[in-house]
């Protein structure tokens, strides 16, 4: 069966006028395809506004989930009205009714309490795609494309780690299979909620960052699709943010490895957990734009399409810290490293990079910089001794860095590459605080001033990726 699996996130099928749009790209492919599988989110903003409706009800607030709950019927309804066909609005509005009547009393329980267990916010953060599928699927069928609503809490099948579920990929093969190949048999489109699953015992469970992205690419493996395509806000994956330079462009091919340094550092693109599940598969994905459907978009694929150097973006993480601790007491003595990181795990700061001389005397590390308290507190309580008999000098941060990264195939062994990068940054007198560069052969990494860095992402650009 030649089958395309689409997912639409939050900007995709946010409004009136969006999900029109979504809509229209479903019933043109399912022209092109024997067969079309729809993934959605929840329209733009639910999925906060619910998440605010429990957090201020554990604190004792009964009266903005309320308002949430009223705003929220009164935005489905008015889809509803403009979209659905008229014989099936007041169907589709008592299903929408029943969720938002679910969240107030759970609400409700909530501020009861005082508390909310993550398995209580999962269940209330799953009705933002639970009400917006139904109401896409209504629409479909006014547009003369047999459809149904499908929640995900059927096909995906995930251990018991709420807000951040992991599926469990035969379960949720077999039962995907089960419940999705005889609609589609009929050439019905399921129209599915993205971002939830559910326990062996039937709890709902999300999938965390990246969530309906996730779902879309566990559906399109768990069908053998033969393409998978997101549908978002841009026309691909950019050489770079277009803020920053104007001429940015969209990259037409990228590997898996690529697009994952890409999200590692900062870049607005899938989140790698997002890819891997297809591209192990060997189904193509897609990146494409609804708001301009024509465009090609970006192709990824499992392996670089070239065995030669070329950088093919450059992207910047802001708002970062090099938190250093050294000494000369550290040199030789075994479990520094260890015991460093073990404060910054325990303080929950995400580390993007790290360096350390090859004398011993120091080890640095990059943190957001509203971690930088709490870990720097921490690492001086762990270090006390060696602070009092200064075997560790000082732990100190330098403040207002970011990293740039250069991401691309082949970069480690392409002689003059690097030399490349760097030179262009030399031309521009811009200061390297920083190097880093491992085993990858996607990405070199460096440090920069904060007020250097959008002038490195550009110069960058305009030296290294417009010459490739």
């Amino acid at each position: 069966m030649k089958l395309v699996v689409m997912k639409f996130g939050g900007t995709s099928v946010g409004s009136i006028e969006s999900i029109d749009q979504s809509t229209n790209i479903i019933v043109e492919q399912s022209k092109n395809w024997e067969a079309v599988a729809v993934v959605v989110s929840a329209m733009t903003g639910v999925t906060d506004a619910l998440i605010c409706g429990a957090e201020t009800a554990a604190g004792g607030d009964e009266e903005t989930y309320k308002s949430i709950a009223a705003t929220l019927l009164a935005r489905h309804r008015e889809v509803i009205e403009k979209l659905v066909a008229q014989e099936e609005q007041a169907e589709i509005l008592a299903v929408i009714t029943g969720f938002i009547g679910e969240f107030s009393n759970l609400c409700s329980a909530v501020s009861t309490l005082g508390e909310i267990t993550p398995r209580a916010m999962d269940t209330i953060v799953s009705f933002g795609e639970r009400m917006n599928a139904p109401v896409i699927a209504a629409v479909l069928r006014k547009k003369g494309i047999a459809s149904a609503s499908v929640s995900a809490k059927n096909l995906i099948v995930t251990d018991s780690n709420f807000q951040k579920a992991m599926p469990m990929m035969d379960e949720t093969r077999a039962q995907t299979q089960k419940v999705l190949l005889p609609l589609l048999e009929k050439k019905t489109v399921p129209v599915i909620t993205g971002f939830i699953g559910a326990n062996k015992a039937g709890s709902i469970t999300t999938l965390g960052r990246g969530g309906s992205d996730y779902s879309g690419a566990l559906i399109g493996t768990s069908l053998d699709a033969s393409e998978v395509w997101i549908w978002t806000d841009v026309d691909g994956v950019m050489t770079t943010d277009p803020r920053i330079v104007k001429d940015a462009h969209v990259i037409p091919i990228l590997s898996a490895n690529e697009i994952s340094e890409l999200a590692y550092f900062g870049a607005k693109v899938l989140h790698p957990k997002t890819i891997w599940p297809v591209i192990e598969r060997d189904i193509p994905l897609w990146v494409k734009n609804t708001f301009n459907p024509k465009f090609p978009g970006t192709k990824i694929i499992r392996e670089p399409e070239a065995a030669e150097g070329r950088v093919k973006a450059v992207t910047i993480i802001k708002k970062l810290s090099l938190v250093t601790v050294e000494g000369r007491g550290m040199m030789g003595v075994p479990g520094i490293a260890a015991r460093t990181f073990a404060c910054v795990a325990r303080q929950k700061a995400s580390v993007l990079m790290i360096s350390q001389a090859s004398s011993e005397q120091s080890i640095c590390f990059v943190i957001p910089t509203d971690s930088v308290p709490k870990v720097i507190k921490e690492l001086e309580t762990e270090f006390a001794l060696e602070l009092d008999h200064a075997d560790i000098n000082r732990v100190w941060s330098m403040d207002n860095i970011v990293i740039v990264t250069v991401v691309g195939t082949a970069i480690r062994s392409t002689s003059g590459l690097a030399s490349k990068i760097f030179g262009a940054l030399g031309a521009a007198k811009i200061n390297i605080i920083a190097i880093a560069q491992g085993s990858s052969e996607y990405s070199i990494s460096v440090i920069v001033n904060a007020d250097a860095g959008d002038a490195a992402v550009r110069q960058i650009h305009a030296e290294v990726i417009n010459h490739n």
